[in-house]
C-alpha cells in the first residue's frame, strides 16, 4: 500500500521558514527526548510508573511551550507599547505566528 501524500500547507518557502524557527531550543529537545527514552525503557520494569512519568513529561513540554509563547507575546507587546509598529515589524510578527501555528498543527 502506497503512502498518501501530505496535504499542501503552504509554499516551500513557508515550510522552510517554519523549520527554521523551532518551538524549542535544541538543548530542550534533546533533554525531552532523553527523558522520553528513559520512560520507555522503564516501562518494562514498572509500567504504571512509566505512564505516570510520561504524563508528567508531556505536561512539562506543554508548559514549556506555553512559556515560550508567552515570552514571545511579551516581547511583541513591549515593542508595540513604544508606539505604532511599522508594517515590516507586523509582517515579521505575523510570519512568526504562522510558523508557530503550522508547527503546532504538524506536531
Amino acid at each position: 500500500m502506497a503512502a498518501e501524500p501530505e496535504p499542501a500547507t503552504g509554499s516551500t518557502t513557508e515550510r522552510h521558514e517554519d523549520e527554521a524557527q523551532t518551538l524549542f531550543d535544541n538543548v530542550d529537545v534533546d533533554r525531552f527526548r532523553d527523558s522520553w527514552q528513559g520512560i520507555q525503557t522503564a516501562f518494562v520494569d514498572d509500567p504504571q510508573r512509566a505512564v505516570k512519568e510520561a504524563d508528567e513529561l508531556v505536561a512539562v513540554v506543554i508548559q514549556n511551550l506555553a512559556a515560550t509563547f508567552a515570552d514571545h507575546k511579551k516581547e511583541l507587546e513591549s515593542a508595540w507599547s513604544q508606539g505604532e509598529p511599522a508594517t515590516e515589524d507586523l509582517r515579521i510578527a505575523l510570519r512568526r505566528y504562522r510558523s508557530f501555528f503550522n508547527q503546532l498543527l504538524r506536531a
